[in-house]
């Protein structure tokens, strides 16, 4: 526990609650350590007061996500359902979902590259950013383009995109302020980025306390809210158009699963990581927990937090003027 008084918000400057801030550590992958994550008394944004070089950063991803393990056989574009599917699993909560046919896309932090398969049918001229070095291989054998590292500006031309997309990645950022600034540079003008980020503001985060999914410490750095997004877009040269609630039906019952196996700090679980040993109890009550998404309790659950405005995700559009 640390007093969060002195701390200035990374957004909009303002010095943060004074309430005590909760420390949280890796429930996933078993990274070490614990993180206070704190919230601005302004506008609502909460971060975590931690101090990540880009080397730390890249070898965090490469060495704790379990991409490694992903089988490139196993590697198809992103499946399209019919409306009704989509809408009942949420799967428009990814941005390259909403980007139209034959444009010019930038993903950034686009993970074992689905999406860029996705857009590659859709006709477009995408391009790809992943710090996680397994990509490599991924890119290799389907001739994606994608720039290993932490997205840079300089890679790329000026004015050049007609649309970047962020999906689950800028509270992953260390300087949301800085990379936003970098987006508007690379759009043409006119041009659109969309992101999805966790709602810490959700019902989830509210129902779950400190074993919320998207917590995801030390990985997530930054929870926007609304308030918060405007703020940093007008700094950087955007412009927030939209903001909407699309939650991943899926994420729910990863939520229960996360709960059934939630480890201890330094511990990987075994649900998030690959071999994990599953006892005949947690295998049963995983069995139930599956039979409840096959009844799709977990999706109706999830659309109702979305209509409500209190879903686990949001989805922003910010325009370039």
């Amino acid at each position: 526990m640390i007093d969060a008084a002195e701390i200035i918000c990374p957004i909009c400057q303002s010095p943060a609650s004074t309430s005590k801030a909760m420390e949280y550590h890796d429930d996933r992958y078993g990274y070490p350590g614990k993180f206070p994550l704190i919230r601005c008394s302004i506008c609502g944004h909460r971060f975590l007061h931690a101090a990540f070089p880009a080397q730390a950063l890249q070898d965090l991803y490469t060495n704790y996500y379990p991409r490694s393990y992903f089988d490139l056989e196993n590697h198809p574009a992103y499946r399209v359902n019919n409306a009704f599917v989509t809408w009942l699993n949420g799967e428009l909560y990814v941005p390259f979902r909403w980007v139209p046919k034959g444009k010019k896309v930038l993903d950034i932090g686009c993970g074992f590259g689905e999406s860029l398969g996705y857009l590659r049918e859709q006709d477009c001229d995408a391009y790809g950013v992943e710090a996680d070095e397994n990509i490599r291989r991924v890119a290799e054998k389907y001739g994606y383009n994608v720039h290993v590292g932490l997205f840079d500006p300089a890679n790329y031309q000026a004015n050049s995109f007609d649309v970047v997309t962020m999906g689950q990645v800028i509270e992953h950022v260390t300087d949301p302020l800085q990379t936003l600034k970098d987006i508007a540079s690379v759009l043409k003008p006119g041009g659109i980025a969309i992101l999805s980020s966790p709602n810490a503001k959700g019902w989830g985060a509210k129902v779950f306390g400190k074993r919320w999914i998207n917590w995801h410490s030390p990985y997530h750095l930054h929870f926007f809210t609304p308030t918060s997004m405007r703020i940093a877009a007008e700094k950087t040269g955007l412009r927030l158009e939209t903001v909407d609630c699309i939650t991943p039906s899926y994420w729910l019952h990863a939520q229960w699963l996360h709960l059934l196996t939630y480890p201890s700090p330094g511990v990987a679980s075994i649900f998030w990581s690959p071999g994990g040993r599953w006892s005949p109890v947690r295998r049963l009550c995983r069995f139930v927990i599956r039979l409840v998404h096959i009844l799709k309790f977990d999706h109706l659950v999830t659309r109702l937090a979305d209509v409500l405005n209190i879903g686990d995700n949001r989805i922003y559009f910010l325009r370039k003027p």
